[in-house]
């Protein structure tokens, strides 16, 4: 189905706008409005774009961006920040991967 990088959501201190990939719809609305909660308090917190997007194999990635001449932009609270989030937010990382793992690209979960 996709053979690239995948957007799951992003939101953005510069337009004050959140986004959600209408493919993702099927998410429960409680794991929709953590993803919401936690991409707009690190954006009013450090400033930016912050975008979670997933790698060809199912990894999910934080990434950060900012525009040049965005002065406010705090590049090292935004690596403290995405820290903080990999490591609280942990559980449900690995929950969106395995969810994007077998619904989009239709692998079998095993039991260890």
């Amino acid at each position: 189905m996709y053979q690239d990088r995948v957007v799951l959501c992003a939101s953005s201190a510069y337009e004050k706008k959140f986004y959600l990939n209408p493919d993702f719809d099927s998410l429960p609305s409680s794991i929709k409005d953590e993803l919401k909660i936690m991409c707009v308090l690190f954006t009013e917190e450090v400033g930016g774009v912050l975008s979670l997007v997933y790698e060809e194999d199912g990894t999910l990635c934080y990434e950060v961006s900012a525009n040049e001449e965005d002065l406010l932009f705090d590049e090292i609270g935004s690596g403290l920040k995405i820290k903080q989030l990999q490591q609280t937010k942990g559980e449900l990382s690995e929950a969106l991967e395995m969810f994007y793992r077998v619904f989009f690209l239709g692998e079998t979960v095993t039991e260890e």
